[in-house]
């Protein structure tokens, strides 16, 4: 189990449902209690640690590259500026970069508390290098979720199968032969990749975030701000 990994963001979706519902600004500079959901995600990474990270962003959202050197010029940041046809041709540009071993990857819609992610990558860390782990949930904040079933020991046992309780958070600790792999098959969707990885022998564990929300509609934004709102009141 190794200590620092760089870490990746998949910012690169043009967030048609938040544009349908009246935000104009890029899906990565959309706010959550003030803050951008790219900034929120860098903010997570400070949190635990990790400061040499790949953003991809689409060829639209240039403003956000700007808005991270703005703000965060104190991180290592490479940035990818690349229309995706998916999610995961996102995520295999994202992988694919940097050094060898592990790689700490979150969406940039995955909002949760700094403290939250940095357990999650703490806890995610203590799992073999070998290994693909998966943060997971009980909040179902998405409209189309992706089930996952854990066993003994946080072994996932299934993905896609409801009976579990648990749904993918957006974050994730991904091997390096999940990041370098070159016999996949062509598949559309992350989903469908995280299924397949699974089925083709990858050992993959589950780490639980109480509280993340998949920010896709307005109403996720506002479920968001009350969840933040929460934690301001508790500190």
């Amino acid at each position: 189990m190794t200590g620092a990994v760089r870490g990746g963001i998949i910012a690169a979706g043009e967030g048609p449902r938040l544009r349908r519902d009246g935000f104009t600004a890029p899906k990565p500079l959309v706010e959550v209690a003030g803050v951008p959901l790219i900034g929120a995600v860098l903010r997570n990474f400070e949190a635990a640690g990790v400061t040499s990270i790949t953003i991809i962003v689409n060829e639209d959202e240039r403003a956000c590259v700007e808005w991270v050197r703005a703000h965060r010029a104190s991180l290592d940041v490479e940035f990818i500026v690349k229309t995706t046809a998916s999610s995961l041709e996102s995520f295999r540009e994202v992988t694919g970069r940097g050094p060898a071993g592990p790689m700490l990857v979150s969406t940039v819609d995955a909002w949760c508390a700094p403290e939250d992610f940095a357990r999650f990558a703490a806890a995610a860390a203590r799992r073999p290098d070998a290994a693909t782990v998966l943060a997971v949930t009980p909040l179902v904040a998405d409209e189309k979720p992706l089930w996952v079933t854990l066993g003994p020991a946080g072994r996932v046992q299934a993905i896609g199968d409801p009976g579990g309780g648990l749904v993918t958070a957006g974050v994730y600790r991904v091997s390096e032969r999940a990041r370098r792999i070159e016999s996949a098959p062509a598949l559309g969707r992350l989903r469908e990749y995280l299924g397949w990885l699974r089925a083709s022998g990858e050992p993959m564990f589950g780490e639980i975030i109480e509280t993340v929300v998949d920010v896709d509609r307005r109403e996720d934004v506002a479920s968001a701000e009350a969840l933040a709102g929460r934690r301001a009141g508790r500190a």
